[in-house]
C-alpha cells in the first residue's frame, strides 16, 4: 500500500454498530450506490461445533459475501460517504486485518499459548451467547482500534486495487479454515486467545467469533448502502 510522504495516515475510527447511529446529515446520497442490486446477505443461523463444521461454515460465509461485495460497482466499492464511515472496502481489509491474527494465533504451538495465555479457567460460551456479548460490546461504544483498515490511495482505488483487497482477504479466509482445521475438538475448549474487545476466548468462542464479525460487517455494509441509495 502506497501511503503520502511526509505525513503518515491516520486509521478510519468507523466501528460499525456505533457509527450507525451518527445523524443522517453525515452521509450525503451518492450516485455510486445507485441501481445497486446485490446478492443476498450471508447469515449464521445454525451453530457449527466442531473444527471440520466450522470451517465449512466460514467458506460458506466467505463464498456468500463474495458474492455481496462482487455486485458492487468499483466506485460503490471505495466510495467514502463522509470522511469517518468506512467504504465497502474498509470493511473487507479490516476483516483482513483480524482474520490473520486469528490466523496467527492458531498457528503457535499449544504450549506456548498456555505460556502466553494460560488455560481457560471456564467452558466456552455458546454461539448465541458470544453473539450477544459481541453486540452489548459494540452498543457500548468499541472500537476496531488497531485493526481499523488505513487509508487508500486514489491510485488504489481501481479494479485491480479491488482485485488486491478481495484477493487478499480469500488468502486469509484460507489461511484461517486451515489453521483451524489443524485442531482436534476437544482442544478447542481448553486454550485460549485474547480478543481486543471481549477478553481471553477459548479457542471454539474465537473461532465463533470470526465467523459472526464476518457476517457482521457484510450486513453493517449493507445498511449503509441501503440508506444511501435512492428510493425507487
Amino acid at each position: 500500500m502506497r501511503v503520502r510522504r511526509g505525513r503518515r495516515p491516520r486509521r478510519i475510527a468507523d466501528t460499525g454498530l456505533a457509527a450507525e447511529r451518527r445523524p443522517s446529515h453525515h452521509v450525503t446520497m451518492s450516485a455510486a450506490h445507485a441501481g445497486v442490486d446485490l446478492a443476498p446477505l450471508p447469515d449464521l443461523a445454525d451453530a457449527p461445533t466442531t473444527p471440520a463444521e466450522l470451517t465449512a461454515e466460514a467458506r460458506r460465509i466467505h463464498a456468500a459475501s463474495v458474492r455481496y461485495w462482487s455486485a458492487y460497482p468499483t466506485a460503490a466499492f471505495f466510495h467514502r460517504p463522509a470522511p469517518e464511515v468506512w467504504t465497502a472496502a474498509d470493511q473487507v481489509r479490516h476483516l483482513t486485518k483480524a482474520i490473520r491474527a486469528v490466523s496467527q494465533g492458531l498457528r503457535l504451538p499449544r504450549p506456548v499459548l498456555l505460556l502466553l495465555f494460560r488455560r481457560p479457567d471456564r467452558g466456552s460460551r455458546s454461539l448465541d451467547a458470544l453473539r450477544a456479548d459481541y453486540k452489548n460490546v459494540l452498543s457500548r461504544g468499541g472500537r476496531a482500534g488497531r485493526f481499523a483498515p488505513r487509508p487508500l490511495e486514489a491510485a488504489d482505488e481501481t479494479e485491480a486495487g479491488r482485485a488486491r483487497v478481495m484477493g487478499n482477504h480469500a488468502v486469509a479466509v484460507e489461511a484461517f479454515t486451515d489453521a483451524l482445521g489443524k485442531w482436534p475438538d476437544d482442544a478447542l475448549d481448553h486454550y485460549q486467545l485474547p480478543h481486543p474487545l471481549l477478553g481471553k476466548l477459548t479457542v471454539r468462542e474465537m473461532a465463533f467469533f470470526t465467523l459472526l464479525h464476518n457476517v457482521h460487517h457484510v450486513h453493517v455494509a449493507e445498511r449503509r448502502r441501503a440508506a444511501l441509495a435512492p428510493q425507487r
